[in-house]
């Protein structure tokens, strides 16, 4: 029987996943949870329930799973409410305003024994985790350096929304390189120090609309971070990776470079370089295409939900690694602010 998936918000992000939910395999798409009476036409049209909040939902008995798709200020408060219920979650990045935050709904997440699962989508890419499976072979060597770019000019309407300017939850920051820090984590492991600085110099905004950082990880290697939402350019992972819903998708784009002590590959256009021997730059290196069967990830991602939900899957971007991410932007707010290097 399949799993029973509610989405809570019929916003950009929620439409998304609605979608995902009603092609995985595995679940079907049982209610969308929204107080608007835009939610109810999506639901009317989807041929599901409509309800206007979490409490009727739960009242129903209408779901097996839920994914939170809502402004991040909801994201903790709902996903209390649901680990109390005993509904395993899909919670939306990112995980929680805070860090503080987002370490209590593990713990109560883990003291319930209710899985929630964190937004990152790009961890169910084949391409992600091709290049994973690359990384763990010892194909690229040892990781040595990543150079990041996410550049994207979001228009004046964007920021009528009044979450996406507040400080704790807006800011290109934590909206998007959330998203790179977390593919970084995964290639690299965890992060041990950052420095950072940002300015709102563009939008005037109370948050940021353009910052720089340099990362340090454990394990040795360093990446640079460029990220702005007020400059023009498509040298972002997501205009060139045609994941995600009402954004073009640019072809050949390599906004991600890691480079290893055997080969380096560019990202999202895929392309593996390699020198014809040993690694010596006098010579020409030659690209080859990574090799891996595309597949829409929040597709993947969703049906992951129900198998988690079942008892068949272990989540694969836990609640720990949302909040962990999270850690990672605090600290470039907080190295930005100090003007120092911080630790984590």
């Amino acid at each position: 029987m399949s799993t029973r998936i509610a989405v809570i918000g019929a916003g950009l992000i929620g439409a998304t996943h609605i979608d995902a939910v009603q092609k995985a395999s595995g679940v079907a798409l049982a209610a969308i949870i929204d107080p608007s009476d835009h939610a109810g036409l999506v639901a009317a049209r989807a041929q599901v329930a409509h309800f206007r909040s979490l409490e009727a939902a739960l009242d129903a008995g209408a779901l097996d799973a839920a994914i939170v798709a809502t402004p991040n200020e909801t994201h903790v408060p709902l996903g209390l409410h649901l680990i109390e219920a005993g509904i395993p979650a899909l919670i939306e990045k990112p995980v929680a305003d805070t860090v503080a935050d987002g370490v209590a709904l593990a713990q109560r997440a883990q003291a319930r024994g209710v899985p929630i699962l964190v937004g990152h989508h790009r961890r169910y890419n084949p391409m992600i985790r091709a290049v994973r499976a690359a990384i763990e072979s010892g194909a690229f060597g040892q990781l040595v350096s990543a150079h990041i770019s996410a550049t994207m000019a979001k228009p004046a309407a964007y920021f009528e929304t009044p979450f996406r300017i507040a400080p704790e939850t807006g800011g290109p920051l934590t909206l998007n390189l959330i998203h790179e820090i977390d593919m970084l984590r995964f290639f690299f492991g965890e992060v041990a120090q950052v420095i950072g600085d940002t300015s709102n110099a563009q939008r005037g905004h109370a948050v940021e609309d353009t910052a720089a950082a340099i990362l340090r990880f454990e394990g040795g290697g360093m990446a640079t971070l460029n990220v702005t939402d007020a400059g023009c350019g498509p040298w972002s992972y997501d205009l060139g990776a045609g994941e995600s819903r009402g954004l073009p998708r640019h072809d050949g784009i390599y906004a991600h470079i890691y480079a290893g002590t055997k080969a380096g590959i560019s990202l999202p256009d895929g392309r593996v370089w390699r020198h014809p021997g040993s690694p010596d730059w006098t010579q020409k290196m030659a690209a080859a295409p990574l090799e891996f069967t595309p597949a829409d990830p929040f597709t993947a991602q969703a049906a992951h939900l129900g198998a988690v939900a079942r008892g068949e899957a272990e989540p694969a971007v836990s609640c720990a690694d949302g909040v962990a991410n999270v850690a990672v932007i605090a600290a470039i707010k907080e190295s930005a602010r100090q003007g120092a290097p911080v630790s984590l």
